[in-house]
């Protein structure tokens, strides 16, 4: 059993990219990805609505959502693990977030370029 379970959307090309590079980087399979489509409803931590629409992490038992639980992952990564801990500081993570948060707003654009791309 892994410290770290990561949620993330397999519909979503970004989140597939995104997902697979983490893995590459993991190589020490230090996180346990879970595709929140193929889940069933007893392993999701909250309503798989709310799991899709941010990202989310399970790290020492407690559930983080958006740039916290990005930074948990960040953590588990060795190479990733000085930003990781620098957004332990609530500045910098409430700067991480707040990026998040542009980020999911521009998402739609994103994912509809990103599918466009990969019919190519």
């Amino acid at each position: 059993m892994t410290g770290l379970t990561v949620w993330h959307d397999g519909g979503c090309p970004l989140c597939r990219r995104e997902i697979a590079w983490m893995r590459r980087l993991d190589r020490v399979g230090a996180i346990s990805f879970v595709d929140a489509l193929d889940t069933d409803d007893a392993s999701c931590p909250i309503d798989r609505a709310a799991l899709l629409a941010r990202f989310h992490a399970r790290e020492d038992g407690q559930l983080l959502s958006g740039a916290a639980a990005f930074a948990a992952m960040w953590r588990a990564i060795p190479v990733l693990r000085p930003i990781g801990l620098l957004a332990r500081n609530r500045l910098i993570l409430a700067v991480l977030e707040r990026s998040y948060r542009a980020f999911l707003r521009a998402r739609p654009a994103l994912q509809r370029v990103a599918i466009r791309m990969e019919r190519r």
